[in-house]
């Protein structure tokens, strides 16, 4: 499988290239977590019960913050630090306005 090296998408501002490793290892939670949303469109169309939907919506919330626990962590330790070696030091700022947005 051929790796994309720069996400492209219509909201990006900036691209990051991400090692192999990383790049499989979000893919293949977001695959898990698309899985799991199809999967409770099907419990809904097959009129399932509402708790065993709820049950199954609080794991793919469970597994959309693990997501972006990961997502962070890798964030922090590759861009944010490289921008603070290279003086860039208004990533700071990005990181607390990011950090407040997704802890609502």
């Amino acid at each position: 499988m051929e790796q994309k090296k720069e996400a492209v998408c219509c909201e990006c501002h900036k691209r990051k290239h991400r090692e192999e490793k990383e790049y499989k290892d979000l893919i293949t939670r977001l695959n898990r977590i698309e899985g799991q949303v199809r999967g409770i469109r099907g419990m809904v169309e097959n009129e399932c019960y509402c708790v065993d939907i709820l049950t199954q919506v609080s794991a793919v919330q469970s597994a959309l913050n693990s997501f972006n626990k990961k997502l962070l962590e890798n964030h922090i330790r590759t861009c944010v630090v490289e921008d603070i070696k290279a003086g860039k030091e208004e990533v700071i700022d990005e990181l607390l306005n990011t950090l407040r947005k997704i802890m609502k």
